[in-house]
C-alpha cells in the first residue's frame, strides 16, 4: 500500500493504491471525503495534515515518498523503482530528509510536465501524454481505435495486441514513465432473495423528515419541476422507510440493491419507479454528510426501449368526433395538431396563441424550455369558435369555476368517454395522441430534426423512436415469405 500526492480536478489530493481489500476499503471510507476515482483506478483523499494523520492511523505500513513533493506512484521504462527512496511512519531517516510523519503531502501543480512522454496502462486502455509534434501524432494516428482527449490533452489507445509494445519501440528513450494503474476487481454480486417480502415499513422518524425536508428545498432552489420533486420526496421516504432502524447516514449501497429485491420486483414496480429511485438517492446522499454510500457506485437498471403506441388517423378521427362538448372535443383535438403533453395542454393560457403569426406558444415545458409550433388556419378557426364560447379568462381550458385550471382527472376522464363513445378497446392514453402526431408527421415526409424541434425533445434519439413505427416505411419492406 502506497499514498502519493496528486492534482484531480484542480484539487490538491492524496491519492492512495492498494490491492482491493474489503476491510481497507472500509477502513479508508472512515476518511472525511474519501473518494474511489474510475480515471484514476484508486482512492483519493484531501491534502491536509489532519487528513494525513488519520491515514497514518489506519494505516501505518502504509508506503510514503521521502520528499513530499515527488510523486512516489512511478516507475522508469523497465518497470523498477526509479531510485527514490521511500520511508515509513516511524522510521529514522537520515537529517537530511527528515519530514515529520504529520506533514501532508503537497503538489506541485502538474502531474506531468509538458515536454515529457508519458505512458498510463490503465485496463483496457493506454493513455499518452506527449508535446505536439507532426511526425508523432502521424504515427500515433496509425492505431486503430485511437482517439483525441480534448479535456485531459491526452491519446487515448486500446491495450491490446502489441500496441504496448510499438509505443515503447518507436517512443524508446523519450519515455519519462510507464505508469500502471492497478483497477479495483469487481465486487461479489449479494445474494438477496427475492422470495424475502417485506411488506410493513417502519414510520419515518423525526430526524430523517427534517432531512427530507432539506433535501426537498435543496431541489425547489434548484428549480426542479414539481412532479420530480414530488416524485424524489416520495422514492426517498420510500427508501428511508424501508432501511429502519439505520439512519440515513448508515445506509449503505448494498441496501439499495436489497431495496430492490425485496420491495420492488415483490411488488412488480416498474422500471421508471427503480430509476426513479436511483436518481433520487443520487441527489438526496450527495447532501449527507459522512454517509457510507458511495453514490457513484448507485446503478440505474438498464434502459427500457419501447416502442411508441400510436394510433391510425381514423382512430384518432374517430376518438375526437365522438365528443360533442366543444371544450372537450377542442382539447384533445389541440393535443393531436401540436403533439402537446398533457401538462403542456392544461397550462395554455388564452395570450399563447399567436393567431397573427399561426404560432401556439409552448413556454416553461419540460426541461424548463420554450417553443414554437405552427397552427394551421383550421386549429385556429376551432379556438376562435371555442373562445366566443365559453370566454376563458386566466387559462385557455379552465375547470367548472372561472380561473380554474382544468385539473389532469378530468382531461384523462374526457379521453375515456370518448373512447367508449367511440367504442374504441385499446388501452389508450393521452400520451398517444402526442405520439400519433409526431408518426404522421413522419409518414408525411416531414424531416425528423423538425419533428425533434416541434416536440421539445432534447436529444435526437428520442424522437427516432418513431422511426420504428412508421407505416410508410415498414410497409415497403417485403417479407421473404412472398417469394415463395
Amino acid at each position: 500500500m502506497r499514498a502519493c500526492k496528486i492534482v484531480h480536478n484542480s484539487e490538491d489530493r492524496i491519492k492512495v493504491e492498494f490491492p482491493y481489500n474489503k476491510e481497507m476499503v472500509s477502513r479508508i471510507r472512515e476518511i472525511p471525503d474519501a473518494r474511489w476515482s474510475k480515471t484514476l483506478g484508486a482512492w483519493h483523499i484531501p491534502n491536509s495534515e489532519n487528513v494525513y494523520d488519520q491515514l497514518i492511523r489506519l494505516f501505518p505500513d502504509i508506503e510514503l515518498p521521502s520528499n513530499p513533493i515527488f510523486e512516489h506512484c512511478t516507475s522508469t521504462l523497465d518497470g523498477r523503482s526509479n531510485g527514490t527512496p521511500t520511508i515509513k511512519p516511524g522510521e529514522n531517516p537520515s537529517e537530511d530528509r527528515v519530514y515529520p510523519a504529520s506533514l501532508p503531502l503537497e503538489s506541485t501543480g502538474s502531474s506531468t510536465p509538458s515536454d515529457e512522454i508519458m505512458i498510463t496502462v490503465s485496463g483496457k486502455i493506454l493513455i499518452l501524454k506527449m508535446p505536439k509534434n507532426e511526425t508523432d501524432i502521424q504515427f500515433v494516428r496509425t492505431f486503430k481505435y485511437v482517439r483525441w482527449d480534448s479535456r485531459q490533452f491526452r491519446w487515448v489507445i486500446p491495450n491490446y495486441g502489441k500496441n504496448l509494445e510499438l509505443l515503447k519501440n518507436y517512443f524508446n528513450t523519450r519515455i519519462s514513465r510507464i505508469e500502471t494503474i492497478l483497477l479495483e476487481p469487481p465486487k461479489t454480486i449479494p445474494n438477496f432473495s427475492t422470495a424475502i417480502f417485506i411488506n410493513d415499513l417502519l414510520k419515518i422518524d423525526s430526524e430523517s423528515l427534517q432531512e427530507i425536508e432539506r433535501f426537498k428545498q435543496w431541489m425547489e432552489q434548484k428549480r426542479y419541476s414539481d412532479s420530480t420533486v414530488k416524485t424524489y420526496v416520495m422514492a426517498i421516504t420510500t427508501f428511508l422507510r424501508f432501511i429502519k432502524p439505520k439512519a440515513s447516514a448508515e445506509a449503505t449501497n448494498e441496501d439499495m440493491q436489497r431495496f430492490v429485491y425485496q420491495y420492488m420486483i415483490p411488488r412488480n414496480l416498474s422500471f421508471s419507479y427503480q430509476n426513479q429511485a436511483v436518481n433520487s438517492a443520487k441527489l438526496f446522499f450527495k447532501t449527507i454528510k459522512g454517509s457510507v454510500l458511495i453514490t457513484e457506485q448507485l446503478e440505474r437498471p438498464r434502459s427500457e426501449h419501447k416502442l411508441p403506441n400510436v394510433l391510425s388517423k381514423d382512430e384518432v378521427s374517430v376518438i375526437l368526433n365522438s365528443l360533442q362538448n366543444q371544450k372537450h372535443r377542442t382539447a384533445l383535438s389541440l393535443i393531436y395538431a401540436c403533439g402537446l403533453r398533457r401538462g403542456e395542454l392544461l397550462n395554455l393560457k388564452p395570450e399563447n396563441v399567436d393567431s397573427k403569426r399561426h404560432f401556439l406558444i409552448i413556454l416553461n415545458a419540460k426541461g424548463k424550455k420554450d417553443r414554437l409550433i405552427p397552427i394551421s388556419e383550421k386549429v385556429i378557426t376551432m379556438l376562435r369558435n371555442y373562445y366566443k364560447l365559453y370566454r376563458p379568462k386566466t387559462w385557455l381550458f379552465e375547470g367548472q369555476f372561472p380561473g380554474e385550471k382544468l385539473s389532469e382527472t378530468s382531461i384523462q376522464e374526457i379521453l375515456k368517454n370518448a373512447l367508449a363513445k367511440g367504442g374504441i378497446k385499446k388501452p389508450v392514453t393521452l400520451h398517444w395522441l402526442r405520439h400519433s402526431y409526431a408518426t404522421h408527421l413522419l409518414e408525411t415526409g416531414t424531416d425528423l430534426r423538425y419533428i425533434q424541434e416541434l416536440l421539445g425533445h432534447q436529444s435526437s434519439k428520442t424522437t427516432e423512436r418513431y422511426t420504428h413505427v412508421t407505416e410508410k416505411s415498414l410497409l415497403k419492406i417485403p417479407s421473404p415469405f412472398d417469394d415463395l
